[in-house]
């Protein structure tokens, strides 16, 4: 099974990407909400994020997220406590999600932090979805209403988007013009046939 990792700045359309991939009976692991769902449900990691940043960061059990979020903004050495708490459980929860699913050709792990979380090693190929910044900094004013200064500040946190090309073996542009499915499509048919290349190497 070829393990694949989808990546890309805020507002690049991951996710869009993601739910073609679905469309062909790709399994896919959504690293962010995995980690949302972690946060609430994972007895251990919900104590030591209560230990962290105060137990007032819960209310009847369910994470306040905005209440989080407010914490870590703007404040460097918070955020990198939150990540070294939060990314190394996902790592382990989708290598446990990923190894129930040998059946399938290529499975993907979805991620905004792939790279910098270090989740990059895991993984066999990496796919990269790149926009310009001006339409990433609109869809996500048009999701979520965040501000563009604030969105700048978030981007800022993550490695540029030329980076991830460089250490990506494809490359989606989601720029509104190029179609998605064909780029889609076209890497599908690549990743299964790697896999049964390594399928048939295994045989021999």
């Amino acid at each position: 099974m070829i393990k694949v990792g989808i990546t890309g700045a805020m507002g690049s359309g991951k996710s869009t990407v993601c739910r073609i991939f679905a469309t062909l009976h790709v399994p896919v692991y959504d690293a962010d909400e995995r980690a949302r769902w972690l946060m609430e449900h994972d007895e251990a990691l919900r104590t030591r994020l209560q230990e962290t940043f105060g137990a007032g960061i819960y209310q009847e059990g369910k994470l306040l997220r905005k209440k989080l979020a407010a914490l870590v903004f703007d404040n460097d050495e918070r955020l990198q406590a939150l990540n070294a708490l939060v990314h190394p459980r996902v790592r382990e929860d989708a290598l446990q999600w990923m190894n129930k699913r040998k059946n399938y050709p290529y499975v993907i792990r979805e991620a905004a932090l792939l790279f910098e979380s270090g989740s990059d090693r895991d993984l066999d190929r990496i796919i990269t979805v790149t926009a310009p910044l001006e339409l990433r900094l609109e869809r996500i004013k048009a999701r979520d209403g965040t501000p563009r200064e604030d969105a700048l500040k978030r981007m800022a946190r993550q490695w540029p988007e030329s980076e991830k090309v460089k250490r990506s073996q494809y490359v989606i542009v989601n720029d509104g013009r190029q179609l998605l499915v064909p780029q889609v499509m076209h890497i599908h048919g690549k990743i299964l046939a790697l896999s049964k290349e390594e399928k048939n190497a295994h045989d021999l």
